[in-house]
């Protein structure tokens, strides 16, 4: 680990009310539980005197490129874990893209701790252990008493201190603190968090984000199916690279599609991942 920050520049700047303090995780996550390589992304935790997000960093990236070569480029996030919340708060909004829709979703995630008297040096940070079961996984932190935000990776919250590394006992996501920023003012995540670069999000229900996943599932090139219905033999449609000149060829990139979805199925709350049929 990187030396994140000086503490006695933190402290002085807390009081500062105005302004965000940034903490840069390093995510390590399996998308297939059963595999051994990771996805790595860097994600963004943004503590405002008024909210708490957590997005990806490519999320960021995109949107200044945008601002500084007036470009209209997208980027959908993979992790499946932008939210905000406001501070001191459980009650977290979800953001999730689902093919081309944007969407968000309200849940309360109370997380309940047992801080062990362990502890150990990283660099100049005394690190205290603590336990939680949470999304259907055991999960441990090392947080820091030092760092006075009760925040971490995620929607993992409410110990007396920073959180400095995260992961749960099948080492499926594993999260590191890798650096710090102080900005000035309220950071806007209004074109990258609130909507996906132009598609505000549309406040669903974890019913219907449910429904929507299963529909997409079931039938992941639903757009391309009626224009095949619509016109003549001729017609062309390329999925993926791959020319696509029949219906019957439409099913069997269909198929494969949902295959990908079943093998990747390994979200971080493992107990509301989506159980999916196969055909």
């Amino acid at each position: 680990m990187k030396n994140i920050f000086a503490l006695p520049a933190l402290f002085f700047i807390i009081f500062l009310q105005s302004q965000t303090h940034r903490f840069v995780y390093e995510l390590q996550y399996k998308m297939d539980s059963a595999e051994a390589g990771y996805e790595k992304l860097n994600m963004l935790l943004d503590i405002s005197p008024k909210e708490v997000k957590f997005y990806g960093h490519n999320l960021l990236v995109t949107d200044s490129l945008n601002k500084k070569f007036g470009t209209n480029n997208s980027h959908t996030d993979m992790s499946g874990q932008i939210v905000k919340r406001k501070i001191n708060t459980y009650d977290n909004t979800n953001f999730i893209a689902i093919k081309e829709g944007y969407y968000s979703f309200k849940t309360t995630d109370k997380i309940s701790w047992v801080i062990s008297d362990e502890t150990k040096k990283v660099e100049n940070y005394t690190l205290q252990k603590a336990f939680t079961r949470f999304g259907g996984r055991n999960w441990t932190a090392w947080f820091c008493k030092d760092i006075p935000f009760n925040e971490g990776p995620y929607k993992f919250r409410g110990l007396p201190g920073l959180i400095f590394e995260l992961s749960d006992s099948k080492k499926n996501f594993i999260y590191n603190l890798i650096k710090s920023q102080e900005l000035s003012g309220t950071f806007p995540t209004d074109n990258f968090v609130e909507s996906n670069f132009g598609n505000k999000a549309i406040p669903i229900n974890e019913k219907q984000k449910v429904k929507l996943t299963l529909d997409f599932y079931n039938d992941p090139f639903a757009f391309e199916r009626n224009n095949f219905s619509k016109a003549n033999t001729n017609l062309k449609i390329n999925i993926n690279g791959k020319e696509i000149h029949t219906v019957d060829e439409l099913n069997t990139q269909t198929k494969s599609m949902q295959q990908i979805i079943r093998k990747y199925n390994n979200p971080i709350e493992i107990d509301k991942a989506v159980h999916y049929k196969e055909y």
